[in-house]
């Protein structure tokens, strides 16, 4: 997998497990913006939203 297909996945992991995407920024050591830029990019390429979010937080869709 190519860098910024890594990038994706782990900001994904990184909101899952943190529960917000300016945790993950923090944990990943990038901007907010770019968690948000790398989680856009993977549901374009996917085709599909993995993560919603709030004001305060930030889901993942469950598989299905």
């Amino acid at each position: 997998m190519y860098k910024s297909g890594l990038m994706e996945l782990e900001a994904v992991v990184a909101i899952a497990r943190l529960g917000s995407f300016r945790a993950a920024a923090v944990d990943l050591d990038v901007s907010p913006t770019a968690i948000s830029n790398a989680v856009a990019n993977l549901e374009n390429r996917l085709g599909t939203g993995i993560v919603t979010s709030t004001v305060f937080t930030a889901h993942h869709f469950p598989h299905r």
